[in-house]
């Protein structure tokens, strides 16, 4: 077979992109700033970043399923303004029609490419075998794992030799074995040159997949999405986790991923304690109190109360994008700190893992009141009100005057779930209303 690698002029080309999100009344959602792009033939990129960081929208840009607000995107030196013939596309999801068998979800693709029946059915058979499905070229998709879902997936984009493919997070649906055994075949495929794709371009929150799989990794910063730095993977096919060369990359990428870059607007003190946002604005993750708790006491067992994020991760079986919004809590309620790829417990988180329940919410609600600004002002309101009660909307509303309405509802439930648990106020669900006692 014919090596389709071969480095020529640029497949893509990103310059100045601009994603801004229109929301009516309120403010305009800047999703990405000032992105830099560019794919070459023989390549696999990573997009690497924090869910929200707006890796999945740049694919969708540069496949030519949305156009952005400003910037210049060509495909093959041309401006892209719409889907690209030679751009294929692999979802998170596995996107089958369940009354299709296997071989009729594959040759779907083709047939919008007015490819005759004899020539559809050769590559759809060519592609199942090729990624591991001969045999089950008549079955549906529920008699299907998820894995082979998967694998049909792949299978719709290789049937159309594209010379891109886009891989939006295509593992991350799957079980841990059921995804590395795909990723691996997946490589070998392409270190074989079998895959009938020029270049990969791939988004992905994990750290150890875009070592094991990329050749560049382009590092995502969050709020608006920027791409904070670009790290070459030089490193042989087939690699190896236990190599001190690939685990001092993975160290690397989780030191970059917890030391952040300001956001505009941002003061170098906040910056530099890791704080994602300042005062009302402050976009907090959805963490509960017991899995705050539970990180605090494994830091504890540990020596000096210090551990390394990629380890800990693995201990805990926990993703990049599942341990940081973890450990960047702790870090805004001073209960921990992060540096270089580590988290260390302070003195105040040994106190927590140290007390008891009662001395443990009074802890956390002095942190609450002094590190995280929104809580604050709740607890403000309902002080200063007769009624000592205030409705859910009083707090949206000024939270969206900094963050989009899916962030303003996120933070917001976290202040209710760390406010019950600190005992500084309580919440009715069904009134929707604060308050400074229990709701009947």
């Amino acid at each position: 077979m014919t090596d389709l690698r071969d480095a020529t002029a640029p497949l893509v080309e990103v310059k100045d992109l601009r994603q801004v999100y229109h929301k009516g009344d309120a403010p305009d959602l800047l999703v990405l700033d000032g992105v830099e792009l560019t794919i070459r033939e023989g390549e696999i990129v990573g997009l690497l970043g924090r869910s929200g960081s707006g890796k999945s929208t740049l694919l969708r840009i540069v496949a030519g399923l949305l156009a952005p607000t400003k910037g210049d995107v060509r495909w093959c030196g041309k401006p892209v303004e719409g889907p690209g013939e030679g751009i294929a596309m692999v979802f998170q999801s596995f996107a089958l029609f369940p009354w299709l068998t296997v071989q009729q979800n594959v040759e779907l693709g083709m047939e919008a490419l007015d490819i005759g029946a004899a020539e559809r059915r050769r590559r759809a058979l060519a592609a199942i075998d090729l990624i591991g499905l001969d045999g089950f070229e008549n079955a549906y998709p529920k008699e299907l794992s998820g894995g082979m879902r998967q694998r049909v997936g792949f299978a719709r984009a290789l049937v159309v030799h594209p010379r891109l493919m886009l891989l939006d997070e295509p593992f991350s649906a799957l079980d841990v074995l059921t995804a590395e055994t795909l990723r691996t075949d997946l490589i070998d495929l392409w270190i074989e040159g079998r895959l009938p794709v020029r270049s990969l371009l791939m988004v992905t929150h994990n750290i150890e997949e875009a070592v094991l799989m990329c050749d560049r990794v382009l590092l995502f910063s969050n709020n608006p999405g920027r791409v904070a730095a670009e790290i070459a993977i030089d490193l042989p096919h087939p690699r190896q986790r236990l190599d001190p060369t690939f685990r001092e990359l993975v160290d690397d990428l989780y030191a970059r991923m917890t030391n952040r870059t300001p956001a505009a607007g941002e003061t170098s003190r906040a910056t530099d304690e890791g704080i994602p946002g300042t005062g009302i604005g402050m976009i907090l993750p959805r963490v509960s109190t017991n899995v705050l708790a539970g990180l605090m006491e494994t830091l504890a067992a540990r020596p000096d109360g210090r551990a390394d994020l990629p380890d800990l991760g693995a201990a805990l079986q926990l993703e990049v994008d599942q341990l940081l919004p973890i450990a960047e809590t702790l870090q805004l309620l001073r209960f921990a700190e992060l540096a270089d790829g580590d988290i260390t417990l302070t003195d105040d988180g040994r106190r927590f893992v140290d007390s008891e329940v009662d001395e443990r919410k009074r802890l956390f609600a002095d942190h609450l009141l002094t590190y995280v600004p929104i809580v604050g002002l709740v607890r403000r309101v309902l002080d200063e009100r007769s009624s000592h009660r205030a409705h859910r909307r009083r707090f949206t509303e000024e939270l969206e005057d900094f963050m989009s309405e899916e962030a303003a509802e996120n933070t917001l439930r976290s202040v209710i779930s760390w406010g019950r648990y600190a005992e500084l106020f309580a919440y009715d669900s069904q009134s929707r209303e604060f308050s400074l006692e229990d709701p009947a």
